[in-house]
């Protein structure tokens, strides 16, 4: 018999973006925005599809596959809590090649910083059978936030 594990991690992130808060709010809300920066990089990366219903109760996924090792990707979340240009709450899981990889919960608030927008991403993961790496989460939900930074301060 296979041995099953769980690990279970958690993180906190913290942005400042030149941007003020309806602005880094709406580069989550609008699917059009959210597609300049969310994602795989447009170089490594093919798009399989991607969807947002930007409510409570509503679902978004991305799908992608990587160039280099044709690894498919997905992204499914559901939305808890959104209160407009102040947070956001949602679950999501990830899976590479249809097996689930993890669940995770989180929150993201957008707080005024003098004209710009101080922006912090806590999570909390549950990670299946060592098929993914918390760090690794971690390392890329900073790339992803180092990308909307890339949109909000240009």
């Amino acid at each position: 018999m296979t041995e099953r594990t769980l690990i279970r991690s958690s993180f906190t992130l913290e942005r400042d973006y030149k941007a003020p808060p309806e602005r880094a709010f709406q580069a989550f809300a609008d699917p059009a925005t959210k597609a300049l920066w969310f994602g795989g990089p447009a170089d490594e990366w093919e798009d399989l599809g991607t969807g947002l219903d930007f409510r409570e109760g509503g679902h978004e996924y991305n799908e992608g596959r990587f160039h280099k090792n044709d690894i498919v990707s997905r992204f499914d979340a559901y939305y808890h809590e959104i209160t407009l240009n102040e947070r956001i709450v949602y679950n999501y899981e990830m899976r590479i090649n249809g097996e689930k990889l993890s669940v995770s919960l989180a929150s993201i608030e957008f707080a005024p910083n003098g004209t710009g927008t101080h922006l912090t991403l806590s999570e909390y993961g549950v990670f299946f059978d060592e098929l993914d790496d918390p760090r690794g989460r971690e390392l890329g939900t900073l790339e992803l936030l180092d990308s909307l930074g890339r949109l909000l301060d240009a």
